[in-house]
């Protein structure tokens, strides 16, 4: 080590340009690094779905689950099975061990859906395996809404669906409260007697002539061209037009004896957003997309569309997932300037202006030093990586502060620049080694942490790793190099320490008085050490029996144990429940009857309402609309229990 810190002594320039560039590589690593919520962690878990109409569950269990469960018993790597046999349907949801590849498991899980379906019912509908992904949730809701046709909001949806979809960073686009679009044929019977015409016959015609016909391929001798025979319906006057009997020189086509219009089907769910009918856009990025950047893409072309679209039609934008990361990303930058500025009053106190900024410098440095490594290893910015980069600011001035100290006392006592850091750095190499290992040792065993926790936990340790070793090197090998050029251009050195705050006779005085003759706290502190260490044994049974106090006191007087702090939410979520077979608009009238309560509170933001289909996954099974409330800002409302109370008041 000794040998490395007089190289890079020796060699200021290049070190100097060394600093410089990876300041620079590091800043660029953190302009362009993809930024997330939550780590991309694949999450090994499946679920297998087939149906069989009008079957019990009895029988379900008996026939569709019971040959799932004997074929995926024996998969390689299945931590758990659960299934579940109801009325026209079954399911298996299997989940892995988290160290198992889940395209290995899925590819596993397929081959086994493929043995089992010989022994289903051939009744029963193909069954269908499906991935639970963290990273296909949305990230960003636009909803569409206002006082317009829903054709239009559907025709302005689809048209944004394609345009977002081109985007770089989004994956999908799923447009929710879509519904699909139909050709309405309303036949008048009395003309069908008139013209004798069967129903059947009619809807055969239409069947007929809606059809891709194949002719083949034709071989010319200069080349094979492909041939077929358009015969798709495009538009309704083909539809009008199409013949449908011909009697001699009559011809009686369908506009004589029907009625045809564009239309929806029936729905089987509603969507509203502030009581106005809706259309929402679930936004998808892709793995590894910057999910700023992103988002900001997508909100960029929505507003440049907006001036094209009808005046009442409005937009907004519900559970924008960038907010919590950039909120993240100031605070990990208010953190990083308040920790510099701290540091540097501190040292600026204790040791002087050129060391408070020398250690100024390790902060920032070791940063942009440790995302650069995390950039390289192919890691996003996400919650737990800002999480570690906040909880590592206090531990990486340490090693700094110590080389600069002693430094600045070398260099009172009359060494030159270069001899004074040199001298530092090589006495305290081994104490900042030894004292990052000791940090560091601490949180190797979150490496191991085995389980889908440890997959998400597992970044902490690899953050504070690779930022507390660059500390390492900022304070053994830039810190010095940095401190001895400095030193030399202001001129302190040999015969600096005359005007130094210390002379050099005074520093000597001062290092041949016995500490215990000091005064005020540094005194009291060493004389109380002295007696401590004449009672080792009782010192040290003193310890323990702290140690173990405080892990008895907390036990008693403690609140307990929790995965995850309280907090308050952003968002509170309505269940209405009701029972009977209701059709979808009693369901809607119902719903609505609550929403209207709900619309004036002025602590809500948004209340996004959905109806029947697609309200009720993963929820009891009478419920029949889920009202999703979104909360203004907590600085700006009561605490969530307080609303929640006023919310089932008016409910």
């Amino acid at each position: 080590m000794h040998a490395i810190i007089d190289a890079a002594i020796g060699r200021s320039r290049t070190v100097l340009l060394l600093l410089v560039l990876i300041l620079g590589l590091g800043a660029v690593s953190y302009v362009t690094i993809p930024k997330e919520a939550a780590p991309d962690v694949p999450v090994p878990i499946f679920y297998v779905v087939t149906s069989l109409d009008g079957v019990s569950p009895a029988d379900a269990e008996r026939l569709l689950v019971r040959p799932f469960e004997t074929e995926f018993q024996s998969l390689t790597g299945l931590d758990e099975m659960t299934a579940v046999a109801a009325e026209g349907y079954a399911s298996v949801t299997l989940e892995f061990d988290p160290s198992i590849d889940a395209k290995v498991a899925l590819n596993d899980v397929r081959e086994a859906v493929d043995r089992v379906k010989a022994e289903l019912p051939q009744e029963a509908e193909e069954p269908t395996v499906n991935e639970i992904n963290l990273g296909l949730f949305p990230i960003l809701t636009v909803v569409l809404s206002g006082d317009a046709p829903q054709r239009t909001l559907l025709e302005l949806a689809n048209r944004l669906e394609e345009q977002l979809e081109a985007l770089s960073g989004v994956l999908s686009v799923d447009i929710g409260g879509e519904r699909e679009e139909v050709v309405e044929i309303l036949v008048d019977p009395t003309m069908l007697e008139t013209y004798d015409i069967s129903f059947e016959a009619l809807i055969s015609q239409v069947s007929r002539n809606n059809r891709l016909v194949a002719a083949g391929a034709l071989d010319t001798g200069a080349g094979r061209i492909a041939l077929k025979v358009p015969g798709v319906i495009e538009e309704i006057d083909e539809i009008l037009s199409m013949p449908v009997k011909v009697d001699g020189s009559t011809v009686v086509s369908f506009e004589d004896v029907a009625t045809i219009r564009r239309t929806y089907k029936d729905p089987n769910s509603f969507a509203r957003l502030g009581g106005q009918t809706s259309v929402s856009l679930e936004v998808k990025k892709r793995v590894g997309a910057n999910i700023i950047e992103t988002v900001e893409s997508v909100r960029a072309l929505i507003e440049a569309q907006k001036p094209n679209w009808p005046a009442t039609v409005s937009v907004d934008y519900l559970q924008d997932g960038s907010e919590p990361v950039r909120i993240m990303l100031g605070d990990l930058e208010n953190n990083v300037i308040a920790a510099i500025i701290l540091v540097m009053i501190v040292i600026v106190a204790a040791l002087g202006l050129r060391s408070s900024i020398l250690v100024g410098i390790a902060i920032p440095g070791s940063f942009l030093t440790g995302i650069a490594i995390i950039f390289a290893m192919g890691f996003t910015l996400n919650m737990v990586v800002l999480f570690s980069l906040i909880l590592v600011v206090g531990m990486l001035v340490d090693g700094a502060i110590v080389t600069a100290e002693l430094a600045d006392r070398k260099l009172d006592a009359g060494y030159s620049p270069r001899e004074a850091y040199a001298v530092a750095a090589k006495r305290m190499a081994w104490p900042i080694i030894t004292s990052t290992a000791t940090t560091l040792a601490v949180f190797v065993p979150l490496l191991f942490w085995s389980g889908m926790v440890g997959e998400f936990m597992k970044f902490i340790p690899i953050t504070v790793m690779m930022t507390l070793g660059a500390s390492l090197f900022m304070a053994l090998i830039f810190i010095p190099v940095l401190g001895s050029v400095l030193a030399s251009k202001t001129g302190l050195g040999a015969d600096g320490g005359k005007t130094a705050e210390k002379d050099k006779d005074s520093f000597q005085s001062e290092l041949s008085a016995h500490p215990e003759s000091l005064g005020g706290f540094t005194g009291l502190y060493v004389r109380t050490l002295k007696r401590l260490n004449l009672r080792p044994l009782a010192t040290f049974g003193v310890a323990v029996a702290m140690l173990l106090g405080t892990y008895v006191t907390y036990g008693i007087f403690g609140p307990g144990v929790s995965f995850f702090p309280d907090v308050e939410p952003e968002f509170i979520q309505v269940q209405v429940q009701a029972r009977g077979n209701l059709s979808i608009w009693e369901k809607d009238v119902l719903v609505r009857q609550t929403e209207e309560h709900l619309l004036n509170m002025p602590e809500l933001e948004h209340v996004y309402a959905r109806v029947g289909a697609g309200s009720s996954q993963n929820m009891a099974e009478d419920v029949i609309g889920v009202l999703q409330l979104e909360l203004v800002d907590w600085n700006m409302r009561r605490p969530a229990e307080a609303i929640i109370r006023d919310i089932r008041a008016a409910v």
